[in-house]
């Protein structure tokens, strides 16, 4: 074992009154246990896999000081003795472990989503409902020890320290920006005016909790939001807030309300670490970098071309608890990587359920979805290696199943191997690559390019059928015309299309095409940057600037049948972004079409009673998919025990975070 791999990743850091056994932090990411029945049972467990897989420090998800700090009216607050009691079994299962972890306290301010909401100002979110109270001199000095009284149960709880959310626009940072604090007291006008809150903040909790306790600040260091910050101020606060006590400085990107992707897979990996890399030379103090980092070697050039101190992975950790032991033992390749997708974590925490995760279901799930060894080395047949049936198959091998996994091509992966090939999703290109690993590690005897049979499936105990899905192709007249191509066969063969293009379908595929051919060739981290309008110099407040769009070459348009909003794709967190992606690119967007006929004029169209001609080069199919399953009939006719599972079971939209949480699920019951 070469323990040197990640030499700076690896290292301890010493905070002067305790060490950390490595650079990594667990950033905060809610999770949905903090709310629920049991919940802390199992946020026990959740958080205990990840101290035992080697993280350096946890921070929990966004506990509220009190009631009008609440982002819903029932969300966590971490605000009474009975509360720290509660947390014990957190605490206790991470030292158990040898981990350390910290509480985070985050008062939501205008973003609360309940009338008892309250801010710097009375000015209202443009992502929320309720227009906030403006706070009270009195009301802020209640607050301010709101805080102080929390950080001090979390001590009293077993906590190593708390985080204060000085980011992402709740309530520290609508104090900062001129954007929210409209006041003309002592906390507001002026910088040195608006800063007094947080520092006030800072002071108060460290006089209370003394000087062995640590206090980490997410400072927002790029608002991304008109009367944002500017590089000087933030530098000048980051300054005074190591003064007031602040053990380390964490990173913060971007405000909840700000349109420019962040942490979504299309940001490339550690995008932003040149924002944390400015305040380096500034103070003293530990700096941690965040956003879209998700393999040790990434993190260990962060690490090594001293841009910062720690790195910050929240996503990563859902996705592989033992991702530092991994480092540690020099087996990258083990890593089940974060795909950044958001579509079982953030997307479930936004609408109210529990987070996991679309590449490992038993996030979250540590103490309910369990692969326990199986009491018989049963024989298991799998028909397909796509995700659902890779997924299977490795949760069945880790149960001590005997797994033979068919599949009819030579390669696998299913629908991932195009997705991969979309512009913003090539990390579907590490999840091939983990669930391959695991396939081989777990002793799963692979088939490639055999189509099988009813009859060679007659001696296994379980046959679970995955063959996933084909395009559907609409009864349009004239479909058969050469200009027609199905998306699978556009991806997978990297057919050439002409400079005008139709889109039929408008669901998350076809959301991908048209993202795909609109987009520029070769953009390396400063064109993407400049595209979305980031100022790297973070003279313009917020960190934006005006900024010349690139507008796509290609004339496409994007089509759907059903009226309403085009283009936003799956996804409540990333929907927007595909969105204005397309919107900045030139993509026509239609809603309510009506398909009349294709030939050689092109696509005959009908919107709103209108008629058009789409005269195109090229019409691509993205309307939906159909089952291939063929077996199942003839197989329960042979009375053997079926299981039809993935887009084979259901053809809809193709939905990656359902068919491996089904797969697994399937699995764990056999």
């Amino acid at each position: 074992m070469d323990d040197k791999s990640y030499p700076h990743l690896l290292a301890p850091l010493d905070l002067g009154f305790t060490q950390l056994r490595n650079r990594v932090l667990m950033g905060s990411m809610h999770t949905g246990l903090e709310e629920s029945r049991d919940g802390f049972k199992k946020m026990a467990a959740f958080y205990a896999a990840r101290a035992r897989g080697g993280v350096g420090l946890i921070v929990t998800g966004g506990f509220s000081p009190n009631f009008r700090g609440r982002l819903h009216p029932l969300s966590a607050e971490f605000s009474t003795a009975r509360a720290a009691r509660a947390h014990r079994v957190v605490t206790d299962a991470v030292h158990d472990e040898g981990g350390k972890i910290a509480l985070q306290l985050l008062h939501a301010g205008r973003y609360a989503m309940h009338p008892f909401a309250v801010s710097a100002s009375a000015i209202k979110s443009p992502i929320s409902k309720y227009t906030p109270t403006e706070m009270s001199t009195r009301q802020i000095k209640k607050t301010i020890e709101a805080f102080v009284k929390s950080a001090e149960l979390a001590r009293e709880a077993g906590y190593d320290g708390v985080e204060l959310m000085g980011s992402e626009g709740y309530l520290i940072n609508q104090f900062i920006c001129k954007r929210s604090n409209h006041r003309y007291d002592e906390w507001g006008g002026s910088y040195e005016n608006r800063i007094r809150f947080p520092l006030e903040l800072v002071k108060a909790v460290r006089a209370r909790v003394g000087r062995d306790f640590i206090i980490i600040f997410r400072l927002s260091m790029l608002d991304l939001v008109e009367q944002g910050s500017t590089k000087e101020e933030v530098v000048q606060l980051a300054k005074l807030l190591e003064q007031a006590g602040v053990t380390i400085l964490n990173t913060g990107i971007g405000w909840h309300e700000a349109r420019i992707p962040t942490i979504a897979t299309q940001v490339p990996r550690a995008a932003f670490t040149w924002v944390t890399e400015k305040l380096k030379s500034e103070v003293s103090i530990p700096l941690v970098t965040c956003n879209r980092i998700n393999m040790p070697d990434v993190a260990e050039q962060i690490l090594a071309t001293n841009q910062a101190d720690m790195v910050s992975m929240a996503r990563p950790f859902l996705a592989d608890p033992d991702f530092v032991r991994k480092a540690e033992e020099n087996r990258a390749e083990d890593i089940n990587t974060c795909i950044g997708c958001n579509q079982a974590c953030l997307d479930h925490i936004f609408v109210g359920k529990r987070a996991s995760c679309l590449v490992n279901p038993q996030a979250c799930y540590e103490t309910e979805l369990v692969l326990t060894p199986s009491a018989s080395q049963r024989k298991i047949a799998i028909v397909g290696a796509g995700p659902a049936g890779m997924a299977t198959a490795v949760a069945a091998a880790e149960r001590g199943f005997q797994v033979d996994l068919y599949e009819k091509n030579d390669y696998l992966g299913g629908q991932f191997n195009l997705a991969m090939q979309i512009p913003g999703k090539e990390e579907f290109r590490e999840t091939i690559r983990y669930f391959t690993r695991r396939l081989e590690q777990t002793g799963v005897n692979v088939i490639l390019g055999h189509a099988v049979q009813a009859e060679e499936l007659q001696g296994y105990d379980e046959v679970v059928i995955a063959t996933g899905v084909k395009p559907r192709i609409p009864g349009i007249p004239g479909i058969d015309n050469e200009k027609v191509i199905d998306y699978q066969t556009l991806i997978r063969d990297k057919v050439q299309l002409g400079q005008r293009v139709a889109v039929i379908g408008a669901g998350g595929i076809g959301v991908d095409v048209s993202t795909m051919l609109t987009e520029p060739e070769h953009q390396d981290l400063d064109d993407w940057l400049k595209d979305w309008g980031i100022d790297k110099s973070i003279e313009h407040a917020g960190g934006l600037y005006p900024y010349s769009e690139y507008v796509s070459q290609r004339q496409v348009w994007l089509m759907q049948r059903r009226p309403g909003k085009v283009g936003r794709g799956p996804g409540k967190t990333t929907g927007w972004i595909h969105k204005k992606v397309l919107e900045k690119r030139g993509v026509e967007l239609l809603s309510g079409v009506s398909y009349d006929k294709i030939d050689e004029q092109g696509l005959h169209i009908t919107v709103e009673g209108q008629s058009r001609i789409l005269e195109v080069d090229n019409i691509v199919l993205c309307a939906g998919q159909t089952s291939v399953e063929e077996l199942s009939e003839k197989l329960q006719a042979m009375n053997l025990s079926v299981h039809v599972i993935g887009g084979a079971e259901v053809a809809g939209e193709v939905d990656a975070k359902r068919v491996i949480r089904q797969g697994v699920e399937l699995a764990a019951k056999l």
